[in-house]
This record gives C-alpha cells, structure tokens and sequence, in this order.
C-alpha cells in the first residue's frame, strides 16, 4: 500500500510540474495570454441574397470603424429594411392578404444573448428593436401590439401604415384572384439573414423580413424564431435561414446546422444534411424554398438550398463576392 501511495503521488507531481501553480500569478496570467493568441480568426460577414452586398458593405464598414459584431450586423440588415425597392423586408415589403405589412426579426450574440419581435407593425427598424428586446427586457421575443409598445416606451418613431406604391400594386393585381398561395422567391429575393465573426472571434447574427406574401393576418415565419431562422454559439458557429418559414421551423433549421458543425460537420455539410431534413419532411415540395447559409469558428462557410435561385454575399478582408449556392435540386 506504502509503495503505491508513493507511486500516486510521484505521477501527480510529475503531471502538476508543466502547469503553472496558483500562486505564479504572473505565469498563470502568461499561460492564459498566450493561450488566447494561439487562435487565428478571419473576420467576415456572410448574408442571404443579392440585397446582402450593400449590406454587407455597411456591416463591414461598421466593423471596420471599431464598432462590434454586434453593431455590424443590425445596421448592415437595416439597409435592407430600409430599400423601398425591396418587396419581402421592412415595411415596403408585401401585405398580408388584409393588406397589412407586419415585420418579424431577431438578433444574437455568440454568448446565447438574443431578441426578437413577431407580428409587429408600423415599425421601421424591427431589428432594432429585436435587439432592445435582448439588451432592455428579461425577455426573448415581442409580439405584436406589445412589441409596438414597446417600440413607443422606447423613443421609436411610429410609421404611417400605408403600403409602398409598388407592394400596392402587387396586392390589387393578387386581390383579383385573391387566391391563398405561398409566394416563395419573389424577386430572387426574400429575408435577409446576416452572420458574421470579428478579429476576436465574437460571432452575432441577424435576421429580419415582412414575411410570406399575403400571408394570413398574425402568421409567424421562422425568423424571429431563435433556433429556426437564426442560431449562433460561437463556441461553434452560426446559421441562418431564408424561405418558406414553416419548413424552416418544422426542423429548427438553424439551430440544426450549429449542433451539426458542433459534432464535427463543415458548415456545407450541415446546410446539406438541413436541407434534406426539410425535404423528408415537407408537405408540399413543390411551392417550397429554403436556403440555409452557414459560418463555422474556423471561418469556413457553407450554403445549400432546396432549388436553385439561392446566392449569398460575402464581405472578408480579401474582398467581397456574391455567390450562387448548389442545391438538392439542378
């Protein structure tokens, strides 16, 4: 017994002697300096669909002034919010089949921080206040006329609630037949999803739409849903979602691709094992469309969708590029 104590306590201090002890401030401080500069980062910003250039512009532009990835991608998805020529975000977007806009977004940082709001209307900027949502309140998500409020309770300007001339004409030309259809992929356009990872590896991401056209009044896509539409840990990565939400959600389409980058996938092997989730289990394949788009820790990204049509941006410190993604079907 004597014999094995001391064979114990000899492998024990022979295992202590490489760690630095507690009472080495100095070279416990040196070990984890060092440790946290082994780790090279590639700050990018990845987002869904052609509006993501002049988005991801402004996010890089906002990262590159010293602001947070945080900040870059709320103000880099508010230049989409706010172009009048886009019909499927902010509040030019396409009406419910009442003829009334209303807005989902949601934001999240890499520590599980997060906000949304849902069914909100007549606010500009929903984005914003899905991140006054994370930053202001105990909760997760708004909706409807208490996110409103709350807009109000925090200085946002209220807006007329009248449709942009071009949502309007669109809506009179639907209300001939006003027949109750998803109306996927107008304009090769639709939400526009963000995510991006600074120089320090913080990671956030953003999502915001005016959600399926003429859809019913009070539906809710997958966007501001956190896990669906977007889903970031940047222990591992983030994701995001574009298209038909209900499929998107059926799945938790994001938070899937994170766990499945979590246990090993590259970010286009997880956005192609979602997409053929989300067609195992569709209800109708044929008027459906979602995109997924995806950025890991090490800087890899991926995207994948159900048909093609689907192209994603990407601003990085070698440029910036805009991409067609593959899909399930040619």
């Amino acid at each position: 017994m004597g014999g094995r104590r001391k064979f114990i306590k000899h492998s024990l201090l022979s295992t202590l002697a490489g760690i630095p002890l507690a009472g080495n401030a100095g070279s416990l401080q040196t070990f984890r300096k060092e440790e946290k500069t082994v780790k090279n980062f590639t700050p990018q910003v990845l987002s869904t669909w052609n509006h993501g250039m002049p988005a991801n512009d402004k996010a890089w532009e906002v990262l590159n002034s010293g602001g947070t990835i945080v900040d870059a991608v709320e103000q880099g998805v508010m230049v989409t919010e706010n172009d009048l020529s886009n019909l499927s975000v902010g509040l030019q977007g396409l009406p419910d089949r009442e003829g009334i806009v209303t807005l989902d977004a949601s934001i999240m940082k890499g520590d599980g921080s997060c906000g949304s709001v849902a069914f909100v209307r007549q606010v500009k900027h929903p984005i914003t206040l899905a991140r006054k949502v994370m930053e202001k309140t105990p909760h997760v998500m708004l909706a409807g006329e208490g996110a409103r409020l709350f807009a109000i309770s925090e200085g946002m300007p209220i807006e007329q609630e009248e449709l942009s001339p071009k949502a309007r004409e669109a809506y009179m030309r639907w209300k001939e037949n006003a027949k109750y259809q998803p109306v996927i992929n107008i304009e090769n356009h639709d939400t526009i999803g963000m995510v991006g990872m600074d120089e320090n590896g913080a990671m956030a991401g953003s999502c915001t739409t005016s959600g399926l056209a003429y859809k019913m009044h009070g539906r809710v896509g997958d966007s501001p849903i956190i896990g669906a539409g977007l889903f970031v840990d940047e222990e591992v990565g983030a994701a995001t979602a574009t298209g038909l939400g209900e499929e998107v959600i059926r799945i938790c389409g994001a938070f899937l691709i994170v766990e499945l980058m979590r246990q090993g996938r590259t970010p286009q092997e997880a956005c192609e094992e979602a997409v053929k989730r989300a067609v195992s289990k569709s209800k109708d394949i044929d008027n459906t469309q979602i995109g997924f788009l995806a950025l890991n820790k090490e800087g890899e990204f991926g995207a994948f969708a159900i048909r093609p049509g689907f192209n994603f941006a990407r601003h990085h410190g070698q440029g910036k590029s805009l991409t067609d993604a593959r899909s399930w079907y040619k």
